[in-house]
């Protein structure tokens, strides 16, 4: 009876044993396919921020070309749109914090065009010819702020 009682707890701790390398071997067999699809997961999320900014600012570029070829035009309603559009991406854009597409220097650039945004819209809004030559001169002031 003796040599029955200790081959019991033999058995147990062997069985212990063998579970505790199945939970090993599964744990390792996950992390060999978990760990490289969350990599490749991170590099992807990476580099979809990185086409969102670009993006962002090519709508912003877009908004106030737009708005500068109505205006020249002689569409000056589409033209306030469009400029105001440029305006509120822009305060957007400035106020997205580290997820910004701009740099701190480039916020800081941004102030400068958002002071002639009232007098642009009411230009825009009397249908008054020199809205057209403010958007343009905004429109460069803009592409030198983002590309210097």
């Amino acid at each position: 009876m003796s040599e029955n009682m200790q081959s019991r707890p033999a058995k147990t701790t062997h069985r212990i044993r063998g579970f505790t390398l199945y939970l090993a071997r599964l744990l390792v067999a996950f992390l060999a396919g978990f760990v490289p699809m969350w990599l490749k997961s991170r590099e992807c999320s990476s580099t979809l921020s990185a086409a969102e900014r670009k993006s962002n600012l090519g709508k912003l570029q877009n908004s106030l070309g737009s708005a500068a070829i109505d205006a020249r035009r002689g569409d000056y309603e589409r033209a306030r749109v469009a400029a105001s559009d440029f305006f509120t991406l822009l305060r957007a854009e400035t106020s997205k914090g580290d997820d910004s597409a701009l740099s701190p220097a480039q916020k800081d650039g941004a102030q400068l065009l958002f002071a002639r945004r009232d007098e642009i819209i009411t230009l825009l809004a009397r249908g008054d010819v020199a809205s057209a030559d403010m958007l343009s001169d905004l429109y460069v002031a803009y592409r030198q702020l983002v590309n210097p």
